[in-house]
């Protein structure tokens, strides 16, 4: 299960992930990202209280990226060493700024 709490202030949002990004949680934060990102120049996904990521997340994570170039940046912060080591194989750490 994945919990998400949004907050949206000065043209950046923040989401905040808490649970397991998987093939079931994927669309909720899909649907969450694209309804935070109108009139937003950053988007900062909080993976503090991120358990695990599947391909199904990877996907999602990427699409976000590649719509938020197109308005500005995002980025990842607070990101566990298991979440960061599939980040790391999926070569995504070359490509999202993460802190």
């Amino acid at each position: 299960m994945l919990q998400i709490s949004k907050t949206i202030e000065n043209g950046t949002a923040l989401l905040q992930l808490d649970g397991r990004l998987d093939m079931i949680s994927a669309p909720q934060l899909d649907a969450e990202i694209k309804a935070s990102i109108d009139g937003v120049q950053e988007l900062i996904l909080d993976f503090a209280e991120l358990t695990y990521i599947s391909s199904a997340g990877l996907r999602v994570i990427m699409t976000a990226y590649e719509e938020m170039e197109k308005r500005g940046q995002m980025k990842l912060i607070h990101v566990s060493g298991v979440v960061m080591e599939v980040l790391e194989i999926t070569r995504i750490t070359d490509i999202i700024s993460i802190e």
